[in-house]
């Protein structure tokens, strides 16, 4: 088993590559000399912001100062580090607070650790199971979310009658009965 560990970490972004409508949605993490790339599902990134800022917003709220503002991490609007390969596809990502250094633990596994038998080494892929844990301060932690939900609202616009996505040539509408808007 493979345990990328960022503690400290010097940057934690998420980024797409393609056009709206067909991203490919990563995490990035570095340090001084490494840099890992795991691919994530879109809703994977949604879902990370949102609880991170609840986490936050009950266990830091003093110290989870918005990005930009004194006492804040500095917005990071630059793209992911290229070159890059997906180092893993995430299957699963956990969430926790370090209630002794005060700072938000993200691991991104792929692979459920739930499920994961420690003697047995069955059905482990060519590249074993990997793992990559990224320590947060609250103000990181917090841009970090601003940042993955600016990324996931700057994709398709969604559809006034249905909310679906719509695509530059329309999309088939299940409000409408099938026909194109």
């Amino acid at each position: 088993m493979t345990v990328h560990d960022f503690d400290p970490v010097r940057r934690f972004v998420a980024g797409t590559v393609g056009p709206a409508g067909q991203r490919a949605f990563y995490l990035q993490a570095s340090d001084a000399m490494t840099v890992v790339t795991v691919g994530v599902e879109k809703q994977q990134v949604s879902i990370l912001a949102d609880r991170i800022n609840d986490v936050l917003d009950q266990l830091a709220p003093r110290a989870a100062v918005e990005p930009g503002l004194p006492g804040g991490e500095d917005e990071d609007t630059d793209p992911l580090q290229t070159p890059f390969d997906e180092d893993f596809r995430v299957q699963t990502i956990s969430l926790a607070w370090d209630d002794d250094h005060d700072r938000v633990v993200i691991e991104c596994h792929d692979h459920d650790p739930d499920e994961v038998d420690d003697e047995g080494e069955d059905e482990v892929g060519p590249l074993g199971r990997n793992t990559i844990r990224v320590s947060l301060t609250p103000a990181q932690a917090r841009a970090f979310a601003r940042r993955s939900n600016a990324l996931v609202a700057a994709g398709r616009p969604p559809c006034p009658f249905c909310g679906g996505p719509l695509d530059p040539a329309g999309h088939i509408c299940p409000r409408a009965n099938g026909y194109r808007r």
